[in-house]
């Protein structure tokens, strides 16, 4: 299927159609974007696609609005926008030209579409307000990509669709980086899984290098497991483990002796060589080798179930 022109409407702009344009860019790279709202562009035809225009949803035909009367709803009863519906229909075919493996396509559409395209399409159709983000709510994608618009006494003609360009450039990176991100976590889940087999009983986690690793821990029930160790560029990590996606408790602190503490200072309490760093939050720590590390983390096991004996 080959199609000459991606149709959606002229003015201003919003998250959803940009979203959506990156999305059928990438399967149709020849295709020519169009804005307008004249019938003769946003009316269904063989050789576009036509997208948050048009007042009609019809996947077979090529037009994805929701602005219309009994505009389309998920499963659940909340809205699409028209980002959610080309996600629906286009999102894994997007996936696939991206170079994801077949086996990770599902896993990635869904995440992709609960963390960017639902948020999108509530905030399109007003059922999410972005100052539900409080302090953080000028820092929002939707909101963002509304400061690239033209000002409001910008005359020239072509100033709006210059903005929309330029901002589509940047949603392109952050959708691929977004997918790419995505992506690596299902790499590294295998990676961490082959690691929690190896270590046993242990409850040191050793890895190869930094990664992803919280939701193969969750996954593979390896509740005992209690610090991470890995190698970085000059040096060696020993990490802690969240307890959930959100918020900052971990399964256990690094000891209170070490917090703030570099070098020489650090060694002398841990009594460790190479001991080099302790975050102050307790979160992280570094030395100079592999066996430092794992001496570190030894020791901050012994001090966690020591507190904690029920562990």
């Amino acid at each position: 299927m080959t199609k000459a022109f991606l149709v959606t409407h002229s003015g201003g702009f919003h998250a959803d159609e940009l979203l959506s344009s990156v999305i059928l860019m990438r399967l149709f790279p020849e295709a020519c974007i169009v804005r307008s709202r004249a019938p003769e562009w946003v009316m269904p035809a063989e050789d576009r696609i036509v997208y948050d225009v048009g007042g009609a949803y019809d996947a077979e035909r090529g037009i994805f609005d929701h602005h219309q009367r009994g505009a389309p709803l998920r499963d659940d009863g909340q809205p699409y926008s028209s980002f959610g519906l080309v996600w629906k229909h286009f999102g894994r075919d997007y996936l696939l030209a991206s170079g994801l493996p077949q086996e990770h396509v599902e896993a990635v559409h869904a995440s992709f579409d609960e963390s960017y395209v639902l948020p999108t399409d509530l905030v399109d159709n007003g059922a999410l307000n972005p100052s539900s983000a409080g302090p953080l709510a000028a820092l929002t994608l939707p909101v963002l990509l509304e400061t690239l618009k033209p000002v409001f006494d910008d005359t020239d003609p072509e100033a709006t669709d210059r903005a929309f360009h330029q901002a589509l450039a940047l949603v392109r990176s952050l959708v691929e980086a977004k997918i790419a991100g995505s992506a690596a976590k299902l790499r590294a889940e295998a990676m961490v899984t082959k690691a929690i087999q190896t270590a046993g009983q242990s409850r040191i986690l050793e890895l190869p290098f930094g990664m992803p690793f919280r939701s193969a821990i969750v996954k593979a029930g390896a509740d005992h497991l209690l610090f991470v160790v890995h190698p970085r560029e000059t040096d060696w990590c020993i990490t802690t483990i969240r307890v959930a996606d959100e918020g900052f408790e971990v399964r256990a602190d690094l000891p209170a002796a070490w917090a703030g503490l570099n070098n020489a200072a650090l060694e002398a309490v841990c009594g460790v060589p190479g001991a080099t760093f302790c975050h102050n939050g307790r979160f992280v720590a570094a030395a100079k080798t592999q066996e430092a590390a794992l001496a570190m983390a030894e020791l901050a096991v012994r001090e966690a179930l020591s507190a904690r004996p029920a562990l």
